[in-house]
């Protein structure tokens, strides 16, 4: 049956409307390995940086009230008076809690950057120190930053390092370093414990969450494709229900409360061990206080706390690769997830529409330096090859050739050795080229640290974790708005070395 092309721009115009054909780069959703959205009986969400994202307040209120409590526990009284830089770290940063650094690492684990306090380390003292120490994560030795709650401690150690040595004249002792961060850990700990900074956020949560307007739509199209949703946050009831109000209530009038978007819902869920240990789950009352009877049946419209991974999939009856569970924490949503589970996941980078509007924007200068370096790569070939010519033509001339010979030859090596001088400063023009236009490029990123998913030609440690346990990752939640219910995101084809040439990828 022919179609009636007076429909065709109509239709066509529907098709652009749902699912736009260009999307902006930093509302993109990026994948690791091959997902089938229709597969997915269930989509389960953190709340914290994953449905409910913050403005950088949020950190700044975490660095004021954890200067309170140190001030509390006996630092100087000027800790009080301080103020938080927010540009200051990333994710995927590790403090040395031995030596008081910080520092960013390749996929390898490869220090590349470090800083003590505010000052960068220099390249020297860096290879000195770490180059042939192989880095092991330990509890007592390296702490991963790799969560945005995470990114105040990371400036106040700096701060408190720079600070303290200032008064000491000189730097602290290992010990030193390592009480300096407990007390940090432990304070900001403290601090959301005592909810003396969720009492704060949610006296005034149009200042500290941001209220995506497609969070709404994005839930009910999930739901309207015969998807099943859960929420799993470790915040606790009172605050979950105060932040997913703000989010969700009175958003679309098929929903009368934020509840009705979920068939369950687990708060105080106590990640990553709820992977990994055996909690019952209890039902939270609706005023707050939970039930004493341990449930195995959940309920939509109730809420539970607590539980454990056996009892839920046992309750919910969903195939593990038939879960698709979206959160912001490598080791806590992700990681864990991925470990103890066959369940599918999606991370939620809030910092990515940042790096790929600048990625946007710096396209010709990326394209630039890639350029710089397959013609660095092509000299140093070259150069290669006339050295190995300039020094089989100075052993011909050596080992006692004919005169005429030498002659011959001679001409012919002094225009080898003007090749090989050639060669060498064209060779050192590029590198410094290509290094001073990286510097330029990392430094719209973050000044100190550079790209987030990167560090130099290698993912970094962050990078490398994104690719490994996130099946796919996006900015935010609504950015499947964009994308068909039954979409397949096909993961890229990863060729190896020997192949690229021959793709035209090299």
């Amino acid at each position: 049956m022919q179609s009636d092309n007076r429909s065709d721009p109509f239709l066509r115009f529907l098709l652009d409307e749902l699912f736009p054909t260009r999307l902006p780069y930093n509302r993109r959703i990026f994948t690791n390995r091959s997902l089938r959205l229709d597969k997915a009986e269930w989509i389960g969400f953190d709340m914290d940086y994953t449905l409910a994202l913050y403005h950088p307040e949020m950190e700044r209120l975490s660095f004021q009230r954890t200067m309170e409590k140190l001030v509390a526990k006996g630092y100087p009284e000027e800790l009080a008076s301080f103020e938080y830089d927010a540009s200051f770290a990333i994710r995927g940063l590790v403090i040395d809690l031995q030596r008081g650094n910080i520092l960013k690492m390749d996929r390898y684990r490869h220090v590349s950057v470090v800083y003590h306090g505010f000052e960068r380390v220099n390249d020297e003292e860096r290879r000195r120190i770490y180059r042939k120490e192989r880095m092991i994560f330990s509890k007592d030795r390296f702490y991963l930053l790799d969560t945005l709650f995470a990114l105040p401690e990371a400036y106040i150690f700096a701060k408190l390092v720079s600070f303290l040595e200032s008064q000491a004249r000189g730097p602290l002792d290992a010990e030193r370093y390592s009480q300096l961060f407990h007390d940090i850990r432990g304070s900001i700990d403290e601090a959301h414990r005592d909810n003396s900074i969720k009492e704060t956020i949610v006296s005034d949560l149009e200042r500290y969450v941001l209220r995506d307007d497609k969070l709404a739509l994005t839930l009910h199209k999930f739901r309207s494709a015969g998807k099943k949703l859960f929420l799993m946050t470790n915040s606790y009831y009172p605050y979950s229900d105060r932040v997913m109000s703000f989010l969700l209530d009175d958003e679309l009038p098929e929903y009368p409360s934020w509840r009705s978007y979920f068939d369950v819902i687990i708060v105080g869920a106590c990640k990553p061990g709820f992977f990994t240990d055996g909690q019952p789950f209890r039902r939270v009352n609706r005023d707050g206080t939970l039930s004493d009877e341990a449930v195995t049946q959940l309920q939509r419209g109730e809420v539970y706390q607590n539980g454990n991974l056996q009892l839920f999939e046992a309750a919910i009856q969903a195939r593990e690769d038939g879960i698709l569970y979206v959160g912001d924490h490598i080791y806590g949503d992700i990681l864990r997830s991925k470990k103890s589970t066959l369940w599918r996941t999606a991370m939620v980078v809030q910092e990515m529409e940042r790096e790929l509007s600048l990625t946007e924007d710096l396209a010709g200068d990326f394209r630039r330096l890639r350029d710089l370096e397959r013609e660095r790569v092509q000299s140093a070939e070259e150069l290669d090859r006339y050295h190995v010519l300039q020094k089989s033509l100075a052993r011909l001339l050596g080992g006692g050739e004919e005169e005429e010979s030498g002659r011959e030859l001679e001409p012919m090596l002094d225009e080898v050795r003007h090749r090989v001088n050639d060669l060498k400063g064209r060779q050192a023009s590029l590198v410094a080229a290509a290094r001073e236009l990286e510097a330029k490029i990392d430094c719209a990123f973050n000044e100190r640290w550079g790209k987030l998913f990167s560090q130099g030609v290698e993912h970094s440690q962050f990078g490398n974790q994104v690719e490994d346990y996130a099946c796919i990752y996006t900015s935010r939640v609504s950015n499947f708005l964009h994308y068909s219910p039954i979409h397949f995101f096909r993961s890229p084809r990863d060729p190896l070395p020997h192949e690229l040439e021959l793709l035209g990828a090299g």
